[in-house]
């Protein structure tokens, strides 16, 4: 038998080896930016003392990627706590039975509109679908609505995401709800025929388009408030249209965060704490005041300063449990379309 002395260093080996002396309080799968959402988990950290595995998504995969490894694991569960950057994926869940009911404390004054009836998830912090415009290319007052994007006149100097990842895709299904199919894949076909003709260029995500955009390659496009936000704040010439907003018009969809426990999560104790803490005031304020401009959704946050115009905004009317009960038949249908 080894000598005490030496059997520590051996013992300390086989917990190195295992992955026992790094192992976590919870795990995470974030589809949030991680330049802000690794903050928010850092500062979470601080407060309690606990050690968090972030597990994040590249931008061309947001969402769908970590979704995809959640069913895949269900049957053992590695995710704790799943933080969306989006809505529809996390209702699918839900209703596929892969996440845990928990009212959180701190959601008491999020409206119900997003919050799931049976608590499985909840919404905060929330963005926008809107175009980025570059000044400097195009005329804001020039951009109006969805349909514009098609419009003859500006062939060429348009984009936007395929729809098949993150909030371009629950912005997709959204529109089937809210229009209905055939008016929807009037859209979304015209689209692909735009962008086979090289009138509209195609993006693998809304941090693309931002860039297409502030750069000046194009004029305008789909993205998100929080991919706008960032290029005005480095000082690119762009402006920021609300779309459809006029009465009787669509309006502009609204896209929370989405936060939720797995069911039969590894580490439920610990999962609450984070679910508390991520529907504080205090997190919806710093993601509002990150350069990611996230709107927050508690009733005592909604007159306070922002750094967008979101007094102008006309919120789209969306029915999020159609939405996510959708959302993997749409995907299908639009990756037929626009994988082909």
């Amino acid at each position: 038998m080894l000598p005490f002395r030496r059997l520590i260093p051996v013992l300390a080996l086989a917990a190195l080896a295992c992955g026992c002396a790094d192992e976590p309080d919870l795990v995470v799968y974030c589809a949030l930016d991680q330049v802000d959402s690794e903050r928010i988990l850092k500062d979470f950290e601080a407060a309690t003392g606990l050690k968090v595995r972030a597990e994040f998504d590249a931008e061309a995969h947001k969402t769908v990627g970590l979704v995809r490894r959640i069913r895949e694991e269900q049957a053992r569960p590695r995710c704790d706590v799943f933080w969306n950057n989006e809505f529809a994926h996390t209702v699918s869940l839900a209703d596929d039975g892969l996440l845990a009911s928990y009212d959180a404390p701190n959601a008491a004054s999020i409206p119900e509109t997003f919050r799931d009836p049976e608590r499985r998830w909840t919404g905060f912090a929330a963005r926008a679908r809107v175009f980025i415009v570059n000044t400097e290319k195009a005329d804001p007052a020039a951009v109006h609505g969805m349909w514009d994007l098609l419009d003859p006149k500006w062939k060429g100097q348009v984009c936007m995401a395929r729809p098949l990842t993150g909030t371009t895709l629950t912005h997709a299904a959204a529109l089937y709800v809210a229009l209905g199919d055939d008016k929807a894949n009037e859209y979304f076909q015209r689209v692909k025929a735009a962008s086979d003709a090289g009138e509209l260029q195609l993006m693998p995500g809304n941090g693309q388009v931002m860039r297409q955009v502030k750069d000046g390659a194009l004029a305008w496009g789909w993205t998100d408030t929080d991919d706008y936000n960032r290029a005005l704040q480095g000082g690119a010439p762009v402006a920021m249209v609300f779309p459809d907003r006029g009465e009787g018009e669509l309006g502009t969809l609204f896209i929370p965060n989405t936060v939720a426990i797995l069911k039969d999560a590894p580490h439920p104790e610990a999962a609450r704490k984070l679910v508390d803490y991520l529907l504080s005031l205090e997190v919806e304020r710093k993601l509002a005041s990150f350069d990611g401009a996230q709107i927050p959704l508690h009733a005592e946050l909604k007159d306070e300063p922002h750094q967008l115009p979101i007094a102008d905004m006309r919120p789209m009317v969306v029915d999020y449990a159609a939405v996510g009960a959708q959302i993997d038949a749409r995907f299908e249908a639009l990756k037929e379309l626009f994988l082909d």
